[in-house]
């Protein structure tokens, strides 16, 4: 891969409203330094906002999401219903129908996506 190293930090950390209405994400810079074949920010809740349990699924190639604070709950169709805390992570396989159930206040989650950019779908429950 070419290009040059991406460094950000904390300090200059901004986080901006994005596919959910209930959390805030902070994009790190990956999909510039790989033409968007990868993407990784970090999500957090906006404070007073839950989820809205909604059956979905992603138009990707890969979805890794890693839990740095806090806990939440999601519901697979292959699954079934999980609860994951700060050091817990989820491989999600491409186009998997599931939703979120619910999330603590203070959760935060390292995502990362191939390609940056997907299409989400709204889908019926499995």
């Amino acid at each position: 891969m070419d290009g040059k190293t991406i460094v950000t930090h904390a300090a200059d950390a901004s986080f901006e409203r994005g596919l959910r209405s209930f959390f805030e994400y902070r994009h790190l810079g990956i999909p510039a330094a790989t033409d968007g074949r990868m993407g990784a920010h970090v999500i957090r809740a906006v404070p007073g906002e839950h989820p809205k349990p909604e059956w979905h699924l992603h138009e990707l190639d890969f979805q890794f999401v890693y839990i740095l604070k806090g806990w939440v709950e999601f519901e697979y169709e292959d699954a079934g219903f999980v609860r994951l805390e700060a050091g817990s992570s989820v491989l999600q396989p491409p186009r998997v129908r599931h939703r979120e159930v619910r999330h603590s206040d203070d959760i935060e989650i390292l995502e990362i996506t191939s390609p940056a950019e997907f299409v989400t779908k709204v889908v019926a429950a499995p």
